[in-house]
């Protein structure tokens, strides 16, 4: 499991992290976008083909973008998928300083995600 930067005691956000974080409930999410300046959030499920289409772009983004990448199965997080409003998969909300700022639905390019992560990042 990948290790997260923590960097609560100064109030600010931490860098990015390079791989994806795989979340499991609300309160990890929680804590992921308190930590980090921008999260793109990448909810999924297994058994859909753009989801894994999808799954090597946001490795991508992960390692080179200033934004941290979470990933939530829809599948075994129905309840986070519908406190976000998800309805379809693969959607992707970003959060940028602790607030969600985008939400966009369906398989996007690298290009696409990356001008919208650059628009809240300096990287």
């Amino acid at each position: 499991m990948p290790v997260m930067a923590t960097d609560t005691a100064s109030g600010a956000g931490t860098a990015a992290t390079n791989e994806p974080l795989h979340v499991d409930g609300q309160s990890q999410l929680d804590d992921i976008v308190a930590e980090h300046d921008v999260v793109l959030t990448d909810f999924y499920a297994d058994w859909c083909g753009p989801c894994q289409m999808l799954e090597p772009i946001v490795e991508t983004l992960a390692a080179e973008t200033g934004a941290t990448v979470a990933k939530v199965d829809v599948d075994a997080n129905q309840g986070l998928a519908a406190a976000y409003g998800v309805r379809g998969v693969p959607t992707l909300v970003l959060f940028a300083d602790g607030e969600q700022v985008e939400e966009v639905v369906g398989l996007q390019s690298a290009d696409q995600l990356r001008a919208l992560i650059e628009t809240y990042t300096d990287t």
